[in-house]
C-alpha cells in the first residue's frame, strides 16, 4: 500500500527570504510554504527534491496557494542507485507530465487547490518541479508564485529491484482500494489534505490508533474495532481546531503579541487534555496491554459518532489560568497568618485549588460556562486598570485595591488583531453547543406570512426548525413530521374536535415539504423525501380529497423532477424512487398526475441525467401500471411512442437505449402505431446504427408473434402428427420460405426474405448443428461399411463435397484439419471451426474473447489494440442488408442462408483470402 515517501529540497532556482523551500519538507496548518523571489525575472522556477531512499512512485500531490498561482508545473522524475554517485549537472530527469493550474477568480482567492496525480509506477530518487508562469491577479502585483506543499505517494523501493530498470514496472499498476476506487494508502495520514490541517499531536495518535484497529481486526476484537474507527473519525475534528487554533497562535506571534499567543497556547492545550479524556484515547492505545472494557459497549460509544466536548474560549482559558496564578497565592498567605491551626482540610483545599483550570475541562456539555457579555468600559479607570486586562476578581466583596482594579472591557491587543475573528467564532461555536435553540431565528413577516397554515396546524417551534439555518434543527423538524403523519391516525381515532382536517394537515406538510426537498444538504434531503413518501403511502389513502392530492402533487413534482436530474447518483437516485412512489399512490394512479409528466416528448437540448432519469422512471410505469387507454393517463400507445420517438434523436446513448425499450414494450402492444411514427424499413433506413438494430428488434418480435399463432392454431385445429404435414404447408411461397427460416433457427428475417446481420448467432448455432450432424454421419456411414461387405466404402465431406474411397476414418480428419476450404482455424485456440462462424467464435467462445469486441461498423471480430487501424481500414464499411461479412476477405456473402457462403468460399472467383481453397487446387 502506498505511503508518505519522505523527502528533502536540494535545491530551488530561488526563494523568498521569509518563505524558503525548506518549508516544503514538512506538512502541518503552520507551514508557510515556498515562495519565489519578488521580481526575480524568471520566467520558470524549479525546485529538486530528495528521497531519503529510493521509491517506487504511484502519486504526486500538489497544494497551491490561493493567489500566488502558477500556470502550469511540470514534473520530472530521477533514478540514480546509491552506487552511482549523483550531481545535479549529471542527474538525467524523465518528464513524467504537467499540472495545469485555475487561476481562483471563481473563489475570490480564498481558497487552495489541490491537485493530485496518478502515475504509472515509477523508481526514483529526485523529483524535478517546473513551475512556469504566473496568474495575474488583484493581489500579485509583483508576478511571484507559491507553492503552499508538495507530498509523494510510493512506496520504499526493494533492495532487489534497485538495479533492475523500469521495464518490470511497467505491467504493475498501483495498489487501488476496492471499497473507494482510489489509491490504497497504508495510513490516511499520509493524505496531503488530511496533514495540512489537522495538528501534529492529533496525527500521531491517529496513526497509533490505525495500528491498533489493525490488530483488533486481525484479532477478531470488533467491538475494540468500532470503538477505533469513531474515535479516529472524532479525533480530526477536533485536529482540525487545533490546527486552527496552532494557526491562530501563530499570527499573533507574528504580529509581537504575545498576550494572545500565550493565551493560544493554553487554548491547545486545554482543549487537547479535554478530548483526549472525552473519547478516552489513552485507554483505546492500551498501552499496558490488552483491556477487556475496550471489548464491551460503553456510553460514548454507543450511539455511533462520539460527541467532542466544547471548545473554551479564550476568556475561559484566561479565567482558568486566573484562578490557578490565584490559589497557590491566597493559600499562603492563610499559612502565614495562622501556622498552628492549620487542619488537614486546609492542606487538602490548598492541594485542590490549583487544579481549577483542570476542573474546566471536567464539566460536561450541558455546564459549558457561558461567555460573559463584557459592559462598556468605566471613563475612571486607574493606570494600573489596563495592566490587568479582562480577568475579573474572584471575590467581588472584597475591597478593591490598585492591583485588583480593572476594566469590563476586550483586550485591545485583541480587539484590533486579525484574530478577533477567530475568537468570535470559536466563542459562537461554544454557545450554539451549550444552547441549541440560541441559533434557530425567528421567522420574520413575510415566512410568517407564507407558513400561516403550518403554523396554525403543527405550531411555531416545528415550523421554525424547518426555516433554521442548522441542517440538525431541519433533520429533527422533517422527524417531528412524519412521526406526525404518522400518529395522525390514533389521534382521528380518539375523535379530537380541535384536531385540523386532514385536507388542512396535507396542504400543511406540502408546503415545509416544498421547502425541504430544495435543500442543498444531502440528509436533509433524504429525510424530506422519507417524509414525502409517509405523507403519500400512509396518510393520504382514504383521508384527503383528490383535489388537494392533485394539489400536493402540483407543489412536489417539479422539484422532485428536477432533482431526479442532479449529476449526484444519490440525489437522482433517490428522487427517481420518490417520485415512484408517489405514483404508486392509488389516489394519485387513478388522477393520472406523475405519468403526464414523464411521457412529454424529450428534446435534444434536454440534459442528459433529467432526460434518462425520466425516461427510466417511465419505464418502470409502464412496468408496474401497464399501457392504458385513457388518453389522460399519460400511458397510451401513442404518447409513449411519441416520448420513444423523440428520445431515440437524443445525443447521449444511455438516453436513446432506454427510448428505445420504450418503444418495444409499445410495439409489443401496438406495432402498427410505433411503425407508423418511424421512417419506412428500406435499406436506405437501414444503413443507420439506429434504426438498423431497431427493425432488427422489431423482426425477432414479429417472429415471436408467428411462432405463438403458429403454436396456438395447433391446439385449435386438433394437430396431430397425421396431419402435420398439411398444417405445415403455407399459402404462399415467400411465407412458406420465411416459417422455414423460423423453424430452422433464423430469428433475423425481414420484409425482403433476407437475414439481418443481428440474425448471425442463430446461423452459427444452424452450422454448429450442421456439423455434428456431418460427424454422426460419417460414424454411421463407416459402421454401415463395415457391415455391409458388399458396398464399396467412401467417405464424403458434408460441406465442400470432397470424397475419397477407403475405409480409413481419419482421413476425413485430416480433410478437416487441413483442406476443407469451408473451415479455418481460429487464430487464437487453433480450434477448427466453419469460416462463417469466426467472427462469433472469437466474441463469445474462444479463450481469448475478452480481447475482441465486435466492430460497430462491418459487424467484424476485431482485437481492441487493433480496433481504431481497423476502422481505418476501407474494407471497414458498413453491412449490407441481409447480406454477412467474410472474416477472411472482408467482402461481403449474399444470401447466406441460401448458399451463398457455398457459392463464396468454393466458387472460382469466390473468396481471394482463402488460403485453404488454393492449396486444394495445386493438389488437384
Amino acid at each position: 500500500m502506498a505511503k508518505k515517501i519522505p523527502f528533502n529540497v536540494v535545491f530551488a532556482s530561488d526563494e523568498d527570504a521569509g518563505f524558503p523551500a525548506s518549508e516544503l519538507n514538512t506538512h502541518g496548518p503552520t507551514v508557510h510554504g515556498w515562495r519565489s523571489a519578488v521580481d526575480s525575472g524568471l520566467s520558470t522556477h524549479d525546485i529538486i527534491l530528495r528521497f531519503q531512499q529510493p521509491a517506487k512512485i504511484y502519486r504526486i500531490q500538489l497544494l497551491a496557494h490561493q493567489y500566488l498561482i502558477p500556470e502550469k508545473v511540470e514534473l520530472w522524475l530521477h533514478y540514480s542507485p546509491k552506487s552511482i554517485p549523483s550531481t545535479p549537472s549529471s542527474q538525467y530527469f524523465d518528464f513524467l507530465g504537467f499540472v495545469a493550474l485555475a487561476d481562483n477568480a471563481n473563489t475570490n482567492y480564498k481558497s487552495r487547490e489541490l491537485q493530485s496525480v496518478t502515475v504509472n509506477p515509477r523508481r526514483g530518487t529526485h523529483l524535478k518541479l517546473r513551475l512556469i508562469g504566473a496568474h495575474c491577479n488583484e493581489f500579485n502585483d509583483s508576478q511571484q508564485i507559491a507553492l503552499m506543499a508538495v507530498n509523494v505517494l510510493g512506496e520504499d523501493l526493494e533492495s532487489a529491484a534497485i538495479n533492475d530498470g523500469d521495464e518490470h514496472l511497467a505491467s504493475e499498476t498501483p495498489p487501488i482500494d476496492t471499497a473507494t476506487g482510489e489509491l490504497a494508502l497504508a495510513s490516511v495520514c499520509d493524505d496531503l489534505l488530511f496533514s495540512m490541517y489537522v495538528e501534529e499531536s492529533i496525527v500521531q495518535y491517529i496513526r497509533e490508533l490505525e495500528q491498533c484497529k489493525l490488530k483488533a481486526v486481525s484479532s477478531e476484537r470488533f467491538e475494540y474495532a468500532r470503538k477505533l474507527k469513531l474515535c479516529m473519525t472524532a479525533l480530526r475534528t477536533a485536529g482540525e481546531r487545533l490546527g486552527r487554533y496552532a494557526l491562530a497562535k501563530r499570527q499573533a506571534v507574528q504580529q509581537e503579541d504575545f498576550s494572545a499567543a500565550k493565551l493560544r497556547k493554553e487554548q491547545i492545550e486545554m482543549y487537547r487534555a479535554c478530548v483526549l479524556k472525552q473519547l478516552q484515547v489513552h485507554k483505546l492505545l492500551e498501552t499496558d496491554g490488552a483491556l477487556s472494557q475496550n471489548d464491551q459497549s460503553c456510553e460514548i460509544y454507543a450511539g455511533g459518532k462520539p460527541s467532542l466536548p466544547p471548545a473554551p474560549s479564550l476568556q475561559d482559558v484566561a479565567h482558568a489560568l486566573a484562578e490557578a496564578a490565584n490559589s497557590p497565592k491566597r493559600t499562603s498567605t492563610q499559612l502565614e497568618k495562622s501556622p498552628i491551626d492549620v487542619s488537614s482540610h486546609d492542606v487538602v483545599s490548598a492541594v485542590v485549588a490549583p487544579a481549577a483550570a483542570v476542573h474546566l475541562l471536567a464539566k460536561s456539555h450541558d455546564e459549558l460556562p457561558q461567555s460573559p457579555r463584557l459592559p462598556m468600559a468605566s471613563r475612571h479607570s486607574s493606570p494600573m486598570s489596563s495592566r490587568q486586562g479582562s480577568l475579573r476578581r474572584r471575590n467581588k466583596s472584597a475591597p478593591r485595591n490598585s492591583y485588583e482594579d480593572y476594566e469590563e472591557r476586550a483586550i485591545p491587543t485583541l480587539r484590533h488583531s486579525n484574530t478577533n475573528e477567530f475568537l468570535r467564532e470559536c466563542q459562537g461555536n461554544a454557545l450554539l453547543e451549550a444552547d441549541p435553540n440560541r441559533s434557530r431565528s425567528r421567522l420574520n413577516d413575510r415566512e410568517r406570512r407564507q407558513a400561516a397554515l403550518p403554523i396554525l396546524v403543527f405550531g411555531s417551534e416545528l415550523v421554525e426548525q424547518f426555516y433554521s439555518r442548522q441542517f440538525q434543527d431541519r433533520e429533527d423538524g422533517l422527524l417531528r413530521l412524519r412521526n406526525f403523519l404518522k400518529e395522525r391516525e390514533k389521534v382521528e381515532a380518539e375523535g379530537n374536535e380541535h384536531a385540523a382536517s386532514p385536507n388542512k394537515v396535507a396542504r400543511s406538510a406540502a408546503l415545509l415539504l416544498h421547502r425541504a426537498v430544495r435543500d442543498a444538504v444531502y440528509s436533509v434531503f433524504s429525510q424530506a423525501t422519507e417524509t414525502v413518501r409517509v405523507l403519500f403511502l400512509e396518510y393520504v389513502p382514504g383521508r384527503v380529497s383528490p383535489n388537494e392530492v392533485a394539489r400536493c402533487v402540483d407543489r412536489l413534482l417539479p422539484e422532485l423532477l428536477a432533482k431526479s436530474g442532479d449529476p449526484s447518483a444519490r440525489l437522482h437516485t433517490l428522487a427517481q424512487h420518490t417520485i415512484l412512489s408517489i405514483a404508486a399512490c392509488p389516489q394519485v394512479t387513478e388522477q393520472n398526475l406523475v405519468a403526464p409528466a414523464l411521457s412529454r416528448s424529450v428534446g435534444s437540448g434536454t440534459h442528459q441525467r433529467l432526460a434518462m432519469s425520466r425516461l427510466q422512471m417511465l419505464e418502470q410505469l409502464v412496468h408496474t401500471q401497464g399501457i392504458s387507454s385513457d388518453k389522460h393517463s399519460g400511458l397510451t400507445c401513442r404518447a409513449l411512442s411519441d416520448c420513444g420517438c423523440s428520445g431515440i434523436h437524443h445525443p447521449a446513448e444511455p438516453v436513446r437505449k432506454v427510448a428505445e425499450r420504450i418503444l418495444l414494450l409499445v410495439y409489443k402492444v401496438n406495432p402498427r402505431l410505433v411503425r407508423k411514427q418511424l421512417p419506412p424499413d428500406d435499406d436506405i433506413t437501414r444503413r443507420n446504427l439506429l434504426y438498423r438494430q431497431l427493425f432488427t428488434e422489431f423482426d425477432k418480435l414479429d417472429l415471436e408473434r408467428k411462432q405463438e399463432l403458429l403454436e396456438g392454431s395447433k391446439y385449435v385445429d386438433g394437430y396431430n402428427p397425421s396431419n402435420g404435414a398439411d398444417f405445415m404447408q403455407p399459402s404462399t411461397s415467400t411465407d412458406a420460405s420465411r416459417i422455414l427460416k423460423s423453424m430452422n433457427g433464423g430469428a433475423g428475417a425481414n420484409d425482403n426474405g433476407y437475414v439481418s446481420c443481428n440474425g448471425k448467432q442463430q446461423y452459427n448455432e444452424q452450422l454448429k448443428r450442421s456439423m455434428q450432424s456431418a460427424t454422426n454421419s460419417r460414424k454411421g456411414s463407416a459402421t454401415n461399411s463395415e457391415s455391409t461387405e458388399e458396398a464399396t466404402p467412401k467417405i464424403n465431406c458434408p460441406f465442400c463435397g470432397w470424397c475419397c474411397s477407403g475405409s480409413d476414418a481419419g482421413q476425413l480428419d485430416r480433410h478437416y484439419w487441413k483442406a476443407c476450404p469451408f473451415l479455418t482455424k481460429c487464430p487464437q485456440c487453433s480450434q477448427v471451426l466453419e469460416v462463417a462462424a469466426l467472427n462469433y467464435h472469437l466474441t463469445t467462445e474462444c479463450e481469448a474473447k475478452d480481447s475482441y469486441v465486435v466492430c460497430t461498423r462491418c459487424t467484424e471480430s476485431v482485437h481492441k489494440q487493433l480496433y481504431e487501424l481497423h476502422q481505418m481500414e476501407d474494407f471497414c464499411r458498413e453491412l449490407k442488408t441481409g447480406a454477412a461479412r467474410c472474416p477472411l476477405c472482408h467482402d461481403d456473402v449474399h444470401l447466406p442462408l441460401d448458399g451463398g457462403w457455398k457459392l463464396h468460399l468454393l466458387s472460382a472467383g469466390g473468396c481471394p483470402g482463402n488460403i485453404r481453397k488454393r492449396n486444394l487446387k495445386k493438389a488437384n
